[in-house]
């Protein structure tokens, strides 16, 4: 499995443009074509995705991790370019959803052969399960219900080895302990300190960083 960071407070790609959100788009061999956020910006989600060669039509699956403009704004430019694609929101979403098919989460559930959703924790959000030969990535949002507890939530599918996405003022570095895999992107306060925490197992996010799952 393949994750690439397309929108980001940061960019780690020439040509791409950095703007306050998060969004990435994960792939793999047999597997949909999934949509993760979609930034704050329309027109920037889009520039970035033709910079880096991700086709919006192709995309088969969109997980919306929180009902937040900088989770959500992009999303009315990209189902614009799409058709039959499937569409996942926490339960408490609130925008207009008309016109596609809609999945409302609030329980853990599997989306698809290697890919769950934690459920919608703590009534706002919910993070993607990516599963792997190694582990369990967790994809995440802005991680409002507490990084803590979203790791617990995943582990119901199995080891927990990765965890990607926004973090916000998480502080309790050591909850990463035993993590193969961190990437600390958007919103997350504390980018500094968990690198020198884990400085091996921590890669600095960015639009166009590409992570092998």
């Amino acid at each position: 499995m393949k994750c690439t960071v397309i929108y980001d407070n940061e960019v780690s790609s020439k040509g791409l443009k950095a703007d306050w959100g998060f969004s990435c788009f994960i792939e793999g061999e047999g597997q949909p074509r999934v949509l993760f956020d979609t930034g704050a910006k329309g027109p920037m989600l889009l520039h970035n995705m033709k910079v880096l060669g991700i086709d919006p039509a192709g995309i088969e699956l969109i997980v919306i991790s929180h009902d937040h403009f900088d989770h959500t704004g992009g999303l009315a430019s990209i189902l614009e370019e799409t058709a039959g694609v499937e569409l996942y929101v926490p339960r408490s979403f609130s925008g207009d959803l008309t016109g596609c098919k809609v999945t409302r989460v609030d329980r853990p559930m599997r989306i698809c052969e290697g890919l769950s959703t934690t459920g919608e924790l703590a009534g706002i959000e919910q993070s993607l399960v990516v599963e792997t030969g190694s582990g369990i990535t967790v994809v995440a949002g802005c991680s409002h219900p507490g990084v803590g507890t979203i790791l617990d939530a995943a582990s119901r599918y199995g080891r927990v080895t990765g965890l990607v996405g926004g973090l916000h003022g998480f502080s309790n570095i050591d909850r990463l302990e035993g993590l193969s895999l961190i990437c600390p992107c958007h919103c997350t306060q504390r980018k500094a300190e968990i690198a020198r925490a884990f400085p091996a197992q921590t890669r600095r996010c960015g639009a166009g960083l590409v992570l092998e799952l």
